[in-house]
């Protein structure tokens, strides 16, 4: 049996399975993150301390930019915008707007086999470096071995803004020395100074993508939508409903710990172009992600 408890004072949505299956934890405050995940009964997403949330992003939505833009500095339809520089150190807009914002519940569902969770945040005020207002919805679907995250994007303004969108998950293993990606790629982002991209090259991965005691902060441009993790005690997928995706590895200061970040750009994408959409007045962008913990 599924259950869902709203912690008032925290803000905080804790969903539980009564045989242990599945787990995990919303924190509104935290731009509707899911900071804790159990599926299968493996723990799969746990807390980063002493790493902190303003650091780590960790599950957070990242909209309307994932990554970064350099010197918050860019140009659409022959206008000049300045984003604030969240990032002091790199001098760069990280990550977007929505993963310090409070959502709110609309929508809760408990089924003999699985929980549903709508959340949304309206964005009525336009910043200076983006001036432009926009709905944003997302829904978790809990079950036994799987969650699916789907985002909508709502363009509420009377004008067409640039946008892309991403997903930034850490997961744990208890050996990251031993675990592996898989997933089909031919080409890969240069990353120069500050984390920016500066070009693409050709990529070669002829099995799995061996994590050992590799420092990374990578991308690289999918060929298809499927990602798989593998760790010494579960093996999960991830899966993108759409076209053109690209996957962002990062791990953090913090042992056995990797972020696996589904995103539809890159950094400096409001520049290069890469992965970089738009939407129109009064439409919507659709995107699911689904996790699955797997046999093989």
């Amino acid at each position: 049996m599924y259950s869902i408890k709203h912690n008032q004072v925290s803000n905080i949505l804790e969903i539980k399975d009564s045989k242990k299956y599945l787990a995990g934890k919303i924190y509104l405050n935290d731009g509707g993150s899911l900071q804790e995940l159990t599926l299968g009964g493996k723990k799969i997403i746990s807390d980063l301390s002493p790493l902190t949330y303003d650091i780590t992003y960790a599950s957070s939505i990242l909209f309307p930019f994932a990554n970064r833009i350099k010197d918050g500095l860019y140009n659409f339809n022959g206008k000049t915008y300045q984003l604030e520089t969240n990032q002091e150190e790199e001098q760069n807009a990280l990550h977007g707007f929505v993963f310090n914002k409070s959502f709110k519940i609309i929508k809760q569902n408990i089924s003999d086999t699985c929980v549903e969770i709508v959340l949304e945040y309206i964005e009525n005020k336009k910043s200076k470096g983006f001036p432009f207002t926009y709905n944003i919805q997302v829904s978790y679907i809990f079950s036994k071995n799987n969650l699916c995250l789907s985002v909508s994007v709502e363009n509420t303004d009377t004008k067409v803004f640039p946008f892309t969108l991403g997903w930034h998950p850490y997961f744990l293993s208890e050996n990251l020395y031993e675990s592996s990606l898989r997933f089909d790629s031919k080409q890969k982002l240069k990353i120069g100074k500050r984390n920016i991209t500066t070009g693409i090259k050709d990529f070669c991965l002829a099995d799995k993508f061996q994590i050992k005691n590799q420092q990374l902060d990578d991308c690289w441009i999918l060929d298809s939508d499927n990602i798989y993790f593998y760790t010494p005690s579960y093996k999960v997928s991830i899966n993108s409903s759409v076209k053109n995706n690209f996957l962002q590895a990062y791990t953090p200061p913090k042992k056995n710990y990797i972020a696996i970040e589904p995103t539809t750009g890159v950094s400096d994408s409001f520049n290069n172009k890469i992965g970089l959409q738009t939407l129109s007045p009064n439409e919507s962008y659709d995107i699911t992600w689904s996790l699955k913990i797997v046999n093989n």
